[in-house]
């Protein structure tokens, strides 16, 4: 189950439409849907999560905490809407398409994708792409 859990003022516009996508994209990478839950935040939210669980004092877009067993996907992901708005400015797109590839790089690294080195950093956003298109 899919769920979206909201600690401000942000709502998804089509929760259906995005838990659908994302148990997709689960299934297509051979995996089963678990319990995700999606926790949106503002920057001071992810920056404490930062520095009490991972050590980094750092804003970020996103944290996710997995806990997969097996081919069964769990975890939480923690998404930062502040960073996400900066970010999309940032990289010159829009809001809801960086949204997007923020949620689907979360559950693409509980399929096993890392972003560490050059080359898995190619492959996930290759993966992030190929799946964004699918939900437009």
């Amino acid at each position: 189950m899919i769920s979206f859990n909201y600690e401000i003022d942000f709502k998804l516009q089509n929760e259906a439409k995005v838990s659908h996508w994302i148990a997709s994209v689960i299934k297509d990478e051979g995996f089963n849907e678990g319990e995700i839950n999606y926790i949106f935040c503002n920057d001071d939210y992810l920056l404490k999560l930062n520095v009490e669980f991972l050590n980094h004092d750092t804003l970020t877009d996103i944290i996710s905490f997995d806990y997969t067993m097996g081919k069964e996907i769990n975890g939480d992901i923690y998404i930062s809407i502040e960073r996400v708005k900066d970010n999309a400015s940032d990289f010159d797109v829009n809001f809801d398409e960086e949204l997007n590839r923020v949620m689907v790089h979360g559950v693409l690294h509980y399929c096993g994708y890392q972003d560490k080195s050059d080359a898995e950093e190619k492959m996930m956003r290759l993966k992030e792409n190929y799946y964004i298109k699918l939900i437009a």
